[in-house]
């Protein structure tokens, strides 16, 4: 008794030791989430200081992580300058254009090729798939555009974008892995046709991949200048990020902020910048939480298997 008393605790021990170390590398783990963490947040953070403070003060580095002298002359210059404002509400009536029509086509390709029964399914994927690994360049993307009669226009900022492999091939093995065959089979048998079936049952079932896509088809365009800077000479048809690129380029090279007369300029270079950097983010900010509980379940596909 007194050996097996001792077995005991030993494995009392090992096992207090294993729970020991583990606790010591969740310790480290999330140190180091909570760093990479930091580096995130803190340049937002000291930007929006920056964007509210004084001219002296930042002009002092005296702004870190917390606003001195706290005003918003900077946000009423970017109010008063016409072309910002009608940037940004061009920028997001684009946004939700090429977002709408990125996941209308997006669910018209990945639906079909994630049933067995489509003929030359794996032909049409792999013709799908092609441009996830080819791309033939800038200048013959310029060429094309010019044939197509799109440059210069706003459909060269929502056309090339509305299909991308990448998120159709995560569609479609959403719907592979979360939609049996059973149930399509069942409503086929209620009479139900393939557009009823993909309406008032595949998609009701896949909110959260639908959420996580749009969130992707959004950000991107959102961000995205450089094909403003390529394809677009018009000043009306900018996007409001590729204003922001030519102010901060125009602040780099000659220490000024372009900005239209209209707008009462009081403000340093470097404070309208930050003024404009979280003018132009907070719409994402604003809309991220009322989707973060279909975007979480969406980036968990794959990872759980039961």
């Amino acid at each position: 008794m007194a050996s097996n008393a001792l077995r005991r605790s030993k494995k009392s021990n090992g096992s207090s030791n294993a729970m020991s170390r583990i606790e010591w590398i969740d310790i480290v783990i999330a140190i180091i989430i909570f760093i990479l963490c930091l580096t995130c947040i803190l340049p937002f953070i000291h930007t929006a200081a920056k964007s509210i403070s004084s001219n002296t003060e930042v002009l002092a580095r005296n702004v870190f992580l917390w606003p001195k002298d706290i005003n918003f002359d900077a946000y009423i210059s970017i109010f008063k300058d016409g072309s910002m404002v009608y940037s940004m509400i061009y920028s997001a009536i684009v946004t939700l254009v090429s977002t709408g029509l990125g996941m209308l086509i997006t669910i018209c390709t990945a639906y079909p090729l994630s049933k067995k029964r489509l003929k030359g399914r794996k032909f049409l994927t792999f013709i799908f798939m092609f441009p996830m690994y080819f791309s033939a360049g800038l200048i013959p993307q310029y060429m094309l555009y010019q044939q197509l009669g799109i440059l210069n226009t706003v459909w060269v900022l929502i056309l090339p974008i509305i299909y991308s492999a990448y998120n159709m091939l995560i569609m479609k093995t959403y719907f592979q892995a979360n939609l049996p065959d059973s149930l399509e089979e069942s409503a086929v048998l209620d009479g139900a046709s393939n557009f009823q079936i993909l309406l008032q049952i595949a998609l009701p079932l896949s909110k959260p991949i639908l959420a996580t896509l749009s969130l992707f088809y959004a950000v991107g365009r959102w961000n995205s200048y450089a094909d403003n800077m390529y394809f677009i000479r018009e000043e009306n048809l900018k996007m409001i990020q590729y204003k922001l690129y030519q102010m901060v380029a125009s602040a780099t090279e000659a220490q000024t902020v372009s900005l239209s007369e209209a707008a009462a300029v009081v403000s340093t270079p470097e404070v309208l910048q930050a003024a404009a950097v979280m003018f132009v983010t907070i719409p994402i900010i604003i809309v991220y939480p009322f989707i973060q509980k279909y975007f979480v379940k969406g980036v968990m596909i794959g990872a759980v298997k039961g």
